[in-house]
């Protein structure tokens, strides 16, 4: 697996999907500390990872966070604890985290199962920009 820094977070995100690479760009753009590294879930890196944590791919339309000291965190707990690590107000959204995560990935779930219908998909994963290319890793 790619060396990621412990003060850095991984986002696993689908590299085809528009609302995915919507969602990255988001936070990207909010990103003022450096946070957050990005790979697509179609990528070695996060290959690596899924197989680290025996998370089998073929089930997986989620977002992951991988936090080095703390292991992974799947849907909405994931999307949510991104959202913690934003500046204001988006941290804010954090507050959810005390909703059972069995309804929140409800929703969740319902949005990732639509999320091609209703946003389109891309025929090739995402390719960043040469000023954003350290913060993705293959």
């Amino acid at each position: 697996m790619a060396y990621i820094p412990k003060h850095k977070n991984l986002i696993l995100f689908d590299g085809v999907c528009n609302l995915c690479n919507n969602s990255v760009q988001f936070v990207i753009k909010r990103d003022k500390k450096n946070k957050f590294l990005f790979t697509a879930l179609q990528g070695e890196t996060a290959t690596a990872v899924l197989k680290e944590f025996r998370i089998d791919n073929s089930k997986i339309d989620s977002i992951i966070l991988y936090e080095p000291a703390r292991g992974v965190s799947l849907k909405s707990t994931a999307a949510l604890k991104i959202a913690s690590k934003m500046g204001f107000p988006i941290n804010l959204l954090a507050v959810f985290l005390i909703v059972p995560a069995f309804i929140r990935n409800w929703v969740y779930d319902y949005i990732a199962k639509n999320r091609y219908q209703w946003y389109g998909k891309q025929d090739n994963c995402m390719i960043p920009t040469p000023e954003l290319k350290e913060k993705f890793l293959p």
